[in-house]
C-alpha cells in the first residue's frame, strides 16, 4: 500500500510548516503518513568491514566545511570505508573551488562525490538528503552539517559501535562545541583558503546530547533506503527562494518513530558560528538573527 499524504500542496508554505511541526511533535501518530519503515529484525545486522556515507550541505560556509573534509585527509578511517557526499551550487565559486582542491587528493577508504543542485532546491536541506538517502548503497549514513568534524579516531571509533546493529537512527552521546565564533575568528579566517587545516581541541567544550539532532543522525541503510529522508512530506521536498530553517529533523525522527540511541563515538567536534552565510535577508535582518542564536547559545549553556 502507498504511504498515505495529506493535501498538503494546497496550503500556503507557512501554514503546511505549522501543520507539520505540530504533527512531528507526537500529537498525530506518523504511521498515518509513512507505513514504509522496515521493522528492526529485516535489517541487515552486518558486521566486518562497513560502508558510510556521510551527507553535508554547503552553501557560503566553505570555510567550515574546509575543517570537515580536513579531519578526513588528516585521519582517514581504517575499519570502514567513506563516501564523503557534499550537496552544492555552483553560484557559490567559493565552495566550488573548495571541493575542486579536495576532489585532487586521494584518500584510502574515502571517495568524494560531489552533488550539485539548484539553489532553490539547495536551500531546503530535506530535498538533498532525501535523493542521498534513497540511493546510498552504503550500510549506513550519516546526515550531519558542514561544520561537523570527525576528529581522530572518530569514524574508526563509529565502525566499532556500529557492529551488527539494526538501529533505525543513532546518534554520538557527546559533542564537543566551540563558543559562537564571530566572523573575523582566525578559525573562521583559515578555513577561507583551500587547504588542510587542523582544529585545536582546547577551543571545545564538551556536551551530552539526547536526541539524533539535525547534523547528528545516523541511520541504519536499509531504513534510508526505505523510507527517505522526509519524502512523504510536501513541504520538505520543495524548492525554495530563501534557505530554510531545518525543521525536517525533528520530523525525521517523528516518522522513524524514535528520537535516536545514543552511542559512545568519541572525537565529534562543531565549529558554531554567529555569522549565518545562509541567510539572505538585509543585513539588519542578518545582525538580528545572529543576535538571537547568541542569546539562545548562551540560555543553554554552550558559550
Amino acid at each position: 500500500m502507498a504511504d498515505f499524504k495529506l493535501p498538503t500542496p494546497h496550503w500556503s508554505a507557512p501554514l503546511a510548516s505549522i501543520w507539520w511541526r505540530f504533527a512531528a511533535s507526537g500529537r498525530v501518530p506518523a504511521r498515518w503518513f509513512m507505513k514504509s519503515l522496515p521493522a528492526e529484525q529485516d535489517r541487515a545486522a552486518r558486521r566486518g568491514e562497513l560502508s558510510l556515507e556521510i551527507v553535508s550541505h554547503c552553501w557560503n560556509y566553505s570555510n567550515l566545511l574546509a575543517y570537515q573534509l580536513s579531519s578526513l585527509a588528516l585521519s582517514p578511517p581504517e575499519k570502514l570505508t567513506v563516501m564523503m557526499t557534499v550537496f552544492y551550487c555552483e553560484e557559490d565559486q567559493t565552495t566550488v573551488d573548495l571541493l575542486q582542491y579536495y576532489g585532487g587528493i586521494e584518500l584510502k577508504n574515502v571517495r568524494w562525490n560531489w552533488r550539485k543542485l539548484t539553489r532553490k532546491q539547495l536551500f531546503r536541506r530535506g530535498i538533498g538528503r532525501n535523493i542521498a538517502a534513497r540511493e546510498t548503497a552504503c550500510d549506513w549514513i550519516w546526515f550531519t552539517d558542514c561544520d561537523v568534524v570527525f576528529h581522530g579516531n572518530c569514524l574508526d571509533a563509529l565502525a566499532e559501535q556500529l557492529q551488527g546493529r539494526q538501529d533505525a537512527l543513532l546518534f554520538p552521546a557527546i559533542e564537543n562545541t566551540t563558543n559562537m565564533l564571530a566572523e573575523d575568528d582566525p578559525m573562521l579566517v583559515a578555513g577561507a583558503k583551500p587547504q588542510v587545516l587542523a582544529i585545536s581541541t582546547d577551543n571545545f567544550n564538551s556536551h551530552h546530547r539526547d536526541r539524533a539532532t539535525g547534523p547528528l543522525q545516523i541511520t541504519h541503510g536499509d531504513v534510508a533506503r526505505s523510507c527517505g529522508y522526509c519524502e512523504c512530506i510536501a513541504l520538505y521536498q520543495t524548492p525554495s527562494d530563501t534557505w530554510c530553517k531545518a525543521h525536517e529533523d525533528r520530523a525525521f525522527r517523528w516518522l522513524l518513530e524514535t528520537q535516536g540511541t545514543p552511542i559512545d563515538v568519541p572525537g565529534v567536534f562543531r565549529i558554531r558560528h554567529l555569522h549565518k552565510g545562509r541567510y539572505t535577508g538585509s543585513s539588519l535582518s542578518n545582525r538580528w538573527r545572529s543576535l538571537v542564536r547568541q542569546v539562545t547559545s548562551k540560555l543553554k549553556g554552550e558559550g
